[in-house]
């Protein structure tokens, strides 16, 4: 019934398990993949033919994490796995990009892959699994597929580089990076990085590189027992007016990519594009898309070779230079902190907000329910790039530019125990043309600073592109939006003065060497030295204390034993608190409090009702109080906060008294002297004492 093809790998010491022929048997390709206790489904379905009305590549990629994995029922009203989380998101866009270059230039079928998340063991990342398993359908699905891909994560502590860190590893590691390419070099890198060297960067990519070739070879031996017929693919021809068409608009093409405004250079193609179009489907009576693919191949090779023979870019400039900056903060009023970063025709504004431990964002995942405190929403109107487009929910490229900047700036944070505010900084880009992900990154550098953020040191990202033609290459620093589209490669750099933050690579070719990303990183660092520089003329370093629009955040630590006293039963303590001073106070099992408002009033008046209810009575010493009950046998003063204490009848007076309310009636406000404090905590007060003491 089943033919079972499996294939195993002891991959620095876990076992990796390929297994084929048992799940998924009418997908195009399916493997299920074990690192440790995780496995991934993964499968690959594709039309049989192309639309030829899409003039690109329809791939998608989806990675679903099922709360079963993890023996877990998923949160919510509905209980069952809804739209994409945030993680969900991410990992699809991390499978997609070393896979997407790989596909023949002439396969355009719509394809789609997805990564099922079975079986989670809350050790191994389910997220290099996927990217394995996803490498390994396609590469027995009989696509044409350039495959397969291998990936890695890499930790490192202590000096040392760690092969797929464990969740309680990661912890620890200064490094969180995730490789992945062919045999013949990387096709795309994301990391986490604490400040760390150039060298060590690139010496992590390297090492991934290395550890993940046993991986492709598991992939082959998996095809060559399990590969399905490949699928006929008709190698594309440029049509019989390709060449009358590349004399006919060469000329005006240059002349347009000597125009350096973006806008008037997108009107002027644009108008060109569509005359020839036009004239070409009446002349040729060919398909309208077919004139404008041709139109785009010209256009692209003009570009990169005017780049590669003359060093002589779009916008006038050499390889290695940055365009203009300005940066300007403290933007608006009432916000807590804002900047206004601009580079060229890129522009980010970018607004800080101070909260509480309330404004945490919760999310359920597989590890369990976390909290999030700092956060970084990153927006991309359509009018940024002057174009008129759909306005909803946030789309996959939001999510992952603003991941993107998050990696960079978190490093740099200081500990929630120094600083105890919950912090949201949003990214709104007003103008695009190159590398807006990391104008965010310095943006909230500065929006941070301005909030009075006290941030580790300022964080500056720089984009570098890369145009290559055989063994020839040229390495660009700070790309237009043109040479991104154009090029071949996007290679984001974001870190401090002393080290990097936050590496993203993605090639469109089939690989790099190391020649040249040692190259590109060489330059990023220059030119994120130079961008620093010139943020520093704007604000140094971040202000001393929050801004004023901001709440105050005050912080206290209680005996864990006085927590029950501090919140009341039913919560009634707590809430009278709340109420009286209109700060909100939040106290965990540990007994530490942290108490958020809007004055310094409203802070000191719930502080001192918190000091008075966990304050310990000191013998010997005198409070003023209030009778609140008499007895026959003595009267009951309320001297501390909530703490009562009693005056015992002979406590009253150095004479004999008959009445207790011949002496003090309730209401009344005396002078009591703490006399002792018994083993249950109560206390006897004396009020003769008191007096005789005064």
């Amino acid at each position: 019934m089943f033919n079972i093809v499996k294939k195993e790998l002891d991959w620095q010491g876990l076992s990796l398990t390929l297994e084929t022929g048992h799940i998924a048997r009418q997908a195009e390709g399916a493997v299920l993949v074990k690192l440790g206790g995780t496995s991934v489904l993964c499968t690959v379905t594709a039309e049989k033919n192309a639309d030829p009305s899409k003039d690109f590549f329809p791939l998608s990629v989806h990675y679903i994490e099922k709360a079963y994995a993890a023996g877990k029922i998923p949160g919510g009203f509905f209980k069952r796995e809804g739209r994409p989380t945030e993680i969900e998101t991410l990992n699809s866009r991390l499978i997609d990009r070393p896979l997407r270059p790989l596909f023949h230039k002439s396969y355009n079928n719509e394809t789609q892959v997805i990564c099922t998340v079975l079986n989670y063991d809350s050790e191994n990342d389910p997220s290099i699994c996927a990217m394995i398993g996803a490498s390994a359908a396609l590469t027995i699905s009989g696509l044409p597929f350039l495959g397969p891909v291998g990936g890695a994560r890499v930790g490192y502590l202590n000096g040392d580089y760690i092969l797929n860190p464990t969740i309680e590893e990661m912890k620890e590691t200064e490094l969180d990076l995730v490789v992945a390419g062919t045999r013949n070099g990387v096709l795309m890198v994301e990391s986490e990085a604490n400040q760390l060297s150039e060298e060590i960067m690139l010496g992590a990519v390297k090492f991934g590189f290395d550890q993940f070739q046993p991986v492709i070879d598991t992939i082959i031996s998996l095809a060559e027992s399990a590969a399905k017929e490949s699928w006929a693919i008709e190698e594309l021809k440029d049509p019989e007016y390709f060449v009358d068409l590349e004399k006919e608009i060469t000329s005006s093409l240059g002349k347009i990519y000597k125009i350096k405004e973006k806008s008037k250079r997108s009107n002027e193609l644009e108008e060109l594009k569509h005359q020839i179009v036009e004239r070409y489907v009446d002349k040729f009576e060919v398909d309208p898309s077919q004139v404008a693919n041709s139109f785009k191949k010209i256009e692209k090779d003009i570009v990169r070779s005017s780049i590669l023979n003359s060093s002589s870019r779009i916008d006038g400039r050499d390889l290695t230079t940055v365009r203009q900056i300005d940066s300007k903060v403290s933007i608006f009023e009432n916000v807590h902190g804002s900047a206004i970063f601009t580079r060229g025709e890129t522009q980010a504004l970018v607004v800080t907000t101070l909260g509480s431990g309330h404004d945490e964002q919760r999310k359920d995942t597989l590890d369990g329910d976390i909290t999030e405190k700092f956060m970084l929403h990153y927006n991309f109107p359509p009018f940024s790039v002057g174009e008129v487009g759909r306005i909803g929910s946030t789309g996959r490229r939001e999510v992952g530019h603003g991941k993107l900047a998050w990696r960079a700036i978190k490093p740099i944070l200081p500990e929630h125990d120094s600083f105890p505010y919950t912090v949201r900084v949003v990214s709104e880009i007003t103008e695009s043309n190159g590398s807006s992900s990391m104008a965010t990154v310095c943006g909230t550098s500065l929006s941070l600073m301005d909030a009075g953020v006290p941030i580790e040191k300022p964080v500056a990202g720089i984009a570098m592109g890369l145009i290559m033609e055989g063994k020839k290459f040229a390495v660009l620093t700070d790309i237009l939006g043109d040479e991104d589209h154009l090029g071949d490669m996007d290679f984001k750099v974001a870190g401090t003065a002393d080290g990097i933050t936050s590496l993203q690579m993605d090639i469109k070719i089939t690989g790099i060497t190391e020649e040249i990303m040692t190259n590109a990183l060489t330059q990023a660092k220059e030119a994120r030295l130079h961008i620093l520089t010139e943020m520093n003329k704007t604000i140094k370093e971040s202000r001393k204390e929050v801004n004023e629009n901001a709440p105050k955040i005050i912080q206290m630590k209680i005996s864990k034993d006085k927590i029950r006293d501090v919140i009341g039963s039913g919560g009634k303590v707590i809430r009278d608190i709340c109420e009286k001073s209109t700060a909100k106070v939040e106290i965990d099992d540990d007994g530490n409090i942290t108490i958020s408002c809007s004055n310094k009033e409203s802070g000191d008046i719930a502080t001192n009702m918190i000091n008075d209810i966990v304050a310990e009575p000191e013998i010997g010493k005198i409070y003023e109080g209030k009778v609140v009950k008499t007895m026959d046998f003595g009267a009951f003063v309320n001297f501390m906060g909530t703490r009562d204490g009693l005056v015992h009848i002979s406590q009253l007076r150095p004479e004999r008294v008959e009445k207790t309310t011949d002496v003090v009636k309730e209401g009344d406000i005396i002078k009591v002297k703490v006399i002792a404090v018994d083993d249950r905590g109560k206390v006897k007060l004396s009020l003769k004492d008191a007096i005789e003491a005064d």
